[in-house]
């Protein structure tokens, strides 16, 4: 769906649009919704008494009212109400529109009254165009609806802030919903550059033979298996000025993962293209820190690889040799992506970074115990970690804090090595367990999400379809850049 969401100062006096959508809630018409009642002389309320129209959320009533139609909106109770409300009510309205043939619509900031012009608007503007993403690019014949929807007694700068914010996200689902054979390490690393040239960011890619030189031994063990070769990305956004701080965000970049020798079952594998999910938002969200430009220094790190079988593949049993000087035992070749991050992260250090925050689609342990709905959060830095999760909240994302568990680092000693990769036979604390090799790589503050569950979906959710979803983007541009706009 093609939609372009802009901002409005009046209602439907200003745009004579075929469509004006109102709010119901609470079992009442919104503010808005009584002036059309009384434009219509009362025709609302009458066919609502007659149908016994509720208002549940997402329920829509269309009605004509003199040369324009009408849709009721359901917000559904009073009790409960949130700025989610706003932004899941936004992203089905789109839909329900479309359905209804509509290409122009003028809605009423649903809730302004109770969360404020600026922080309804940001809500509402981003659930629709997050809302309207479709992935079509592989349809040999795809329908594209077109919207136009204006926000009537918007904020402006609250919707233009929205756009950025909602096009990352769709940026990174573009890129979790590549296939994998397009997107291979060399193509995201194509892509990268390409980010960097649009939005005037320095952008750096290390083919095989660099990474290898730098002594990314953790990194290249991994991907020496698959004929298409790793690469090394690295991109920095610099505000004018002197930073604030420095933030390195690394995402793993598996472009795709077999398992290696410890093979996945075909089930596990059907949605392994998006292993890559952490390195989609780190990129998605330097798209849109490009745009908002805060004070503070970013740069982001991706090491992207496949994990496959080959006579050259790493084995059960191998030793690595990490960036950091320490050596993983390998115990699981399909326990991959921490082998990666390590080295990414033990960079991101040595270049600098004041603070480092990682995401990636680490551990089955973590969707047991969270659900797909929420990401776990690991941090070695208590500031941090509340800095992230206030992050999380104010942008609609669900984080939950998890324990690093510190006796539970024997658990990743290895009698052969340093370190090794998992803590062997045991099937409890797998997600702890991984946190944990992870910090063994930097000093510096680290927060880890892991976002294997809430990263892709399925199903079709509240702000979009089926496939990669961008998680992670909305709370690293919150993190980043605060949403300024505050209430009036």
């Amino acid at each position: 769906m093609e939609i372009t969401v802009k901002s409005a100062r009046r209602y439907v006096d200003e745009i004579p649009a075929p469509l004006a959508i109102a709010g119901y809630w609470g079992g009442e018409l919104t503010e808005e919704a009584r002036k059309l009642d009384q434009k219509s002389g009362g025709q609302l309320s009458r066919v609502l008494d007659e149908l016994k129209y509720k208002g549940d959320f997402g329920e829509t009533l269309l009605l004509p009212v003199g040369e324009q139609f009408v849709l009721l909106f359901g917000l559904g109770r009073k009790r409960g109400v949130s700025l989610e409300t706003v932004r899941k009510a936004g992203a089905r309205l789109v839909h329900e529109v479309t359905r209804l043939g509509f290409k122009e619509a003028v809605a009423e900031t649903f809730l302004a009254e109770k969360f404020g012009k600026k922080q309804a608007s940001y809500a509402l503007a981003e659930g629709a165009l997050l809302g309207a993403y479709e992935f079509k690019k592989y349809k040999s014949d795809p329908e594209v609806k077109k919207l136009r929807l204006w926000l009537a007694r918007s904020s402006g700068p609250a919707v233009d802030r929205a756009e950025i914010v909602a096009e990352a996200v769709n940026y990174a689902r573009d890129l979790i919903n590549e296939p994998p054979n397009v997107l291979t390490p060399a193509e995201l690393g194509e892509r990268a550059k390409e980010l960097g040239r649009e939005a005037g960011l320095e952008v750096e890619v290390w083919d095989e033979r660099q990474i290898q030189q730098a002594g990314m031994g953790a990194f290249y063990g991994v991907a020496q298996g698959s004929l298409n070769p790793p690469r090394f990305i690295q991109m920095v956004y610099r505000p004018q000025g002197k930073p604030s701080r420095v933030v390195a965000l690394v995402g793993k970049g598996m472009t795709f993962d077999t398992g290696g020798y410890s093979l996945k079952p075909n089930e596990s594998m059907l949605t392994m293209k998006c292993d890559m999910a952490g390195a989609a938002a780190v990129l998605g969200t330097m798209r849109a820190v490009a745009r908002l430009q805060p004070g503070v220094e970013v740069r982001a790190y991706v090491a992207a690889a496949e994990n496959m079988i080959s006579g050259g593949a790493f084995r059960v049993s191998d030793v690595l040799k990490s960036l950091s000087g320490k050596t993983v035992e390998v115990l699981n070749t399909d326990a991959e992506g921490r082998l990666t991050l390590a080295d990414a992260i033990t960079h991101a250090d040595r270049e600098g970074a004041e603070a480092i925050v990682e995401l990636s689609t680490l551990t089955g342990a973590c969707v047991i115990a969270l659900g797909d709905k929420v990401a776990g959060m690991f941090s070695t830095d208590a500031r941090l970690g509340r800095e992230v999760q206030e992050a999380a909240e104010r942008a609609g994302e669900k984080v939950w804090p998890m324990p690093l568990e510190e006796e539970y680092r024997e658990m990743i000693a290895s009698t052969t090595a340093d370190l090794k990769n998992v803590h062997g036979r045991s099937r409890y604390g797998g997600a702890i367990v991984a946190g944990l090799f992870l910090a063994e790589f930097t000093e510096k503050p680290l927060v880890h999400l892991d976002i294997a569950g809430p990263a892709y979906t399925e199903r079709p959710h509240a702000l979009g379809p089926a496939g990669g979803v961008g998680f992670g983007v909305r709370t690293l541009v919150e993190l980043l850049s605060p949403n300024p706009l505050g209430e009036e």
